[in-house]
Formats: structure tokens, sequence, C-alpha cells
């Protein structure tokens, strides 16, 4: 069984007034998108975003074949790696793909690879140059939600602090090209970069 977290609750402060989860990026919200990409390669689908969200992102996903759970943050400032260990509390399967619900152009074959990988591991995790991509990575959901908590718990706040309690196996550039792009972890961050993103889905 496999299945994706999509992160959403982050106040998107770089982004303006709206949030960016259900903004129109081509026709389409945003959020929308990135689980369209993910259903043909995973079981389950969970997001985890604030209270205040879930009205508008159901709206969002309304008329898919499945239904998302929602896990929704106790304490909505708290960051993401407070918003992974919340979301896999949701989850059923053994392995979590955790996505940022800013990911548009995520890839179902990287995300595939990335399951593969993982096998028999405690994560995939990609890292490009210096950089672990840890919000597009594989998880086996229990020992990455005890890992969460426990740096939670030791004041930890950089997102790669559970990654020193994890047997995880590392995934190149190289190694994600043979299968797909590295616009696979493009993300949305800034009114700028979404009508860029915009412009691209509707040359399509």
């Amino acid at each position: 069984m496999r299945a994706a977290l999509v992160l959403a609750g982050g106040r998107s402060t770089r982004f303006g007034d709206r949030d960016k989860a259900v903004a129109d990026l081509g026709g389409m919200p945003m959020i929308r998108r990135v689980v369209d990409r993910l259903a043909p390669v995973v079981d389950e689908v969970v997001i985890n975003c604030r209270a205040d969200q879930v009205d508008a992102i159901e709206t969002a996903l309304a008329g898919l074949d499945f239904e998302p759970a929602f896990a929704v943050d106790r304490d909505p400032d708290a960051g993401p790696m407070a918003g992974i260990a919340r979301g896999l509390e949701a989850v059923s399967a053994e392995y979590t793909l955790v996505v940022a619900c800013d990911m548009p152009f995520v890839d179902p074959e990287v995300v595939d690879l990335l399951f593969e990988r993982a096998r028999d591991h405690d994560a995939a995790v990609p890292r490009l140059d210096e950089w672990f991509q840890t919000t597009q990575a594989v998880y086996r959901t229990e020992p990455m939600s005890r890992a969460c908590r426990r740096a939670l718990d030791r004041g930890a706040s950089r997102i790669v602090a559970p990654l020193d309690d994890l047997d995880e196996v590392v995934v190149d550039a190289d190694e994600i090209e043979s299968v797909g792009s590295l616009d696979t972890f493009e993300n949305v961050n800034t009114p700028e970069e979404f009508e860029a993103a915009k412009r691209r889905f509707e040359a399509e």
C-alpha cells in the first residue's frame, strides 16, 4: 500500500493574501493538479492543512474517484515537520510520499521510482547538489512519524532533522532524470512563479 501526504497548511507569506493551495493554476486549483498527478501511483491521499482551509480544499478536490482524508493541524503554525507528523497519523499505508501542495509539476514516474527505492528502507530522499528534497520524498510511515515526533520533542526545527533517525536511501539527480524531469521538484512560492507556471499549463 502506498499513500501520498500533501502538505497544504503553510501560510504562504510570499504568495500574498490568497491561499496558494487552491489558487487557480491554468483552470485548475493547484492542489488538484498535485493530487491528480499522484492518484495513479498511490492507494490513498491525505491532506494536511489548517482547519480554516478544509472547505476550500474539499471544493477544489470535488469529483475525484476517491475521497481524500484530512489531517487538520492541531497547532497551525508549528511548521512543516509538525504537519508531516500530523498527516502521517492519518495514513494506513506502509509507505508515504510526502509532497508540498505547491509542486504542481510532480512527476508520477519519479514518485514511482522513490517508492521502489524506499523498499526495505525507512526513506528514499532525493538530493540535488547539496540539498535534500524532503518534501518530495517517500518515507516508511511509522518510523518517519516517530522520527518527526522525536525531533519536535528535542526542539529541532530543520525539516531534515528526522533523517538522523532513519535508514534512508539518497536518490541523486542522475537517477531522477533516468525516469523523469527535475521539474518535478519545482515549487511555486511567489506570484511571479505562479504566473510562470500558469503560462506553462495554458500552453499545453
